[in-house]
């Protein structure tokens, strides 16, 4: 997911415009979409309904991209994962390097058996198409299809409704199916926590499925307050956010999206942008890494706040990258950079919020534990 969008200009409405209207939502910019930032139940109530039932959400605006049955090894020589290692069916998140070891994008990487399917950033999309087209044949984008993300405990309940053979499918599995005869993609994965789906379809039949999908027991709308609360208290990266070009995949804490085949005496060692300093850093530690936070009272440290090595004085070590207060916590959290030295669970740590000083707890990410389907 990105923090940023491509500029001012004209924004672009997803195929679920008028039925966000409809349903009361407040619409804000957002990655150069229009979108929902959250409806009548407001973001607490949708929050805390993901983590109990299910919640939709439309994700339309993210880039979904095609390539060959075949672009697996190309696909290796942008990003450290394994993929030809990824059998068809599943899929695998990732980040495409730099050549100084910074994070591009991060995205999903699915093989279908009879094709690669991604899914990008709405604000790196276009730079990620250039990218990916500068080093493979046959980058298609799938610009006539929509998005939706359908996530908590009762996600597959409510798709099962529609048809959809998903109760067999585990975390991170990818099928082409029919929902109510709708052809569709279907990845168990999302980016709450929780135990959910997305779902790419031709974006002409997306508000008839959303509409069957919201029709079925323990179904409401969310928007962009709850999926960003949510994801947070998940221990979730925003591309933009909490990683960027400045920052490596290992400071991020993205260290295990990096195959052991595509480490130092692997088969397929290095090999992709960055890796000298990526593989240093899995080898001997990186300088900083990004960190759990647990702020005291109930005021959310949001980002940009400064981070010191003492609760009361101390040097400046760090910025917070993304706050709020977490519904299921009841309490705010927050993740950041540090020192590695600092970054232990447990280390008080201190935080600028409104002029004042505020102790801060580093804390294990997630904060929530997940409710991922693995079995």
């Amino acid at each position: 997911m990105s923090a940023t969008g491509p500029g001012a200009g004209a924004l672009s409405r997803t195929p679920l415009h008028d039925l966000h209207l409809e349903l009361g939502a407040r619409m804000v910019p957002f990655a150069g979409h229009e979108l929902p930032l959250h409806y009548r139940a407001g973001v607490l109530k949708e929050h805390l309904h993901c983590r109990a039932a299910a919640a939709l959400f439309d994700v339309s605006h993210m880039g979904q991209v095609m390539l060959p049955a075949d672009a697996a090894e190309g696909l290796e020589a942008l990003i450290p994962a394994d993929l030809i290692g990824l059998a068809a069916g599943r899929q695998r998140y990732g980040v495409f390097t730099d050549a100084q070891g910074g994070i591009l994008d991060d995205l999903m990487a699915a093989n279908l058996g009879d094709g690669w399917f991604l899914v990008v950033n709405a604000a790196r999309r276009a730079d990620d198409l250039a990218h990916l087209a500068a080093h493979l044949a046959g980058v298609r984008p799938l610009d006539d299809r929509a998005l939706l993300a359908l996530q908590g405990p009762a996600a597959e309940a409510a798709l099962a409704g529609l048809g959809a053979p998903v109760a067999q499918m585990r975390f991170m599995d990818i099928r082409r199916m029919d929902l109510a005869g709708v052809p569709a993609i279907v990845a168990r994965s999302g980016y709450t926590g929780e135990d959910g789906f997305e779902i790419s379809l031709p974006a002409a039949e997306a508000e008839a499925v959303a509409r069957r999908l919201l029709a079925a027991p323990g179904v409401m709308p969310a928007g962009l307050g709850a999926r960003d609360s949510l994801r947070i208290e998940a221990g979730l990266c925003l591309y933009g956010a909490d990683i960027d070009t400045t920052t490596s995949p290992v400071e991020a804490g993205l260290a295990w999206s990096i195959g052991r085949a595509r480490r130092r005496g692997g088969p397929r060692a290095g090999g992709f942008p960055g890796a000298e300093r990526i593989l240093a850093e899995l080898e001997s530690g990186p300088a900083r890494l990004r960190a759990g936070l647990r702020p005291e009272g109930r005021a959310p440290v949001r980002a940009g706040a400064a981070l010191f090595d003492a609760p009361e004085g101390g040097a400046e070590v760090g910025r917070v990258t993304s706050g709020t207060f977490g519904p299921s916590l009841d309490a705010p959290c927050a993740m950041g950079y540090v020192p590695a030295a600092l970054a232990r669970p447990g280390t008080a740590l201190g935080a600028e919020l409104r002029g004042r000083r505020v102790r801060v707890t580093v804390a294990p990410l997630p904060f929530v534990k997940p409710g991922y389907k693995r079995a």
